[in-house]
């Protein structure tokens, strides 16, 4: 039997989509819930077996919004003591975008449309692994860069990928 724990849309301390007011609230939506993976990957790394970050699909009058939740394996729990502890880590979720090193996917300003820098998970990855990266000493700007980073190229090849590649055209 597993548990899930709703873990919400954003970082609670951010702006988000809003369903029946933002505009292209489905694709902006998801958006922010796969940023919102991403970011928890940064911080913790992958979720152990035993647990699993996953969309959850809520139904509302308006109409349908996502979240991001964490499902858990009881029984992995109680035996497994790296599924209990990523469950504790994630369960609060995160603040702010900054925590993890990512900027927000999208910026919600002065009342106007919403605004997009990047489309693509892929490309959001991308950005966080090139704030996050080392200077060209193999040094850490920030020291807890060396974890999100880190967390980030393991999870995402393809991004890190495109980091490297950005990296050697500078």
């Amino acid at each position: 039997m597993s548990d899930t724990i709703d873990l919400g849309g954003a970082p609670a301390n951010e702006d988000c989509a809003q369903l029946g007011h933002t505009p292209d609230f489905e694709r902006l939506n998801r958006l922010e819930v796969a940023t919102y993976r991403a970011a928890l990957v940064a911080l913790h790394g992958s979720p152990p077996q035993g647990c699993a970050l996953v969309t959850l699909t809520n139904r509302h009058d308006f109409g349908v919004y996502y979240t991001l939740g964490l499902t858990v394996d009881a029984g992995a729990a109680r035996r497994e003591p790296t599924v209990a502890a990523f469950a504790e880590a994630v369960q609060e979720g995160l603040g702010s975008w900054i925590e993890s090193g990512f900027a927000p996917p999208v910026r919600y300003d002065d009342g106007g449309p919403p605004k997009v820098d990047r489309t693509s998970i892929d490309d959001i990855v991308t950005g966080a692994l090139l704030a996050t990266r080392p200077n060209a000493d193999g040094a850490f700007a920030v020291p807890d860069f060396e974890i999100l980073h880190r967390n980030l190229t393991i999870a995402y090849p393809r991004s890190a990928e495109a980091a490297r590649r950005l990296l050697q055209e500078i």
